[in-house]
């Protein structure tokens, strides 16, 4: 199982430590905090594009069609009420060259095997442990 860790900053802000990557996530200003770096919904939307982008170019890819200057856009609602949730997401994607129909049917299908909206369509059991506080040293 992998691992990621998530530590406190300060305020809003918090650091995701992702194997020797290091992201900062926080709340707008508009939302009381500091902004020093997307919050953690955009960073689910960002995953889902990120992920759409890469089966996308693995498809191109796989069939020597070019790939670079793929682009994938996204833009999301949430849902006004409760609970707090990502409402819609809707994924704009700009192939580098004009496709034939078939690789377009093709490269909407590649897209749609992506792992992480998988995983939206048959979502994980989250468990949560709540764990003693870790002693002063």
């Amino acid at each position: 199982m992998q691992e990621i860790k998530v530590v406190h900053r300060e305020n809003d802000a918090f650091t995701v430590l992702i194997r020797d990557h290091v992201i900062g996530v926080d709340q707008p200003y508009t939302s009381g905090g500091m902004d020093e770096g997307p919050t953690p919904v955009e960073l689910f939307v960002a995953a889902l594009a990120a992920c759409a982008a890469h089966y996308a170019r693995r498809y191109l890819a796989g069939r020597a069609l070019p790939a670079t200057g793929l682009e994938i856009t996204a833009d999301f609602a949430m849902n006004p009420g409760v609970p707090a949730r990502v409402a819609r997401v809707r994924l704009h994607l700009r192939p580098p060259v004009d496709l034939p129909a078939g690789a377009l049917k093709g490269l909407e299908a590649a897209v749609a095997s992506c792992t992480v909206q998988n995983s939206m369509l048959d979502p994980p059991q989250v468990d949560l442990d709540v764990l003693s506080a870790v002693p002063a040293v």
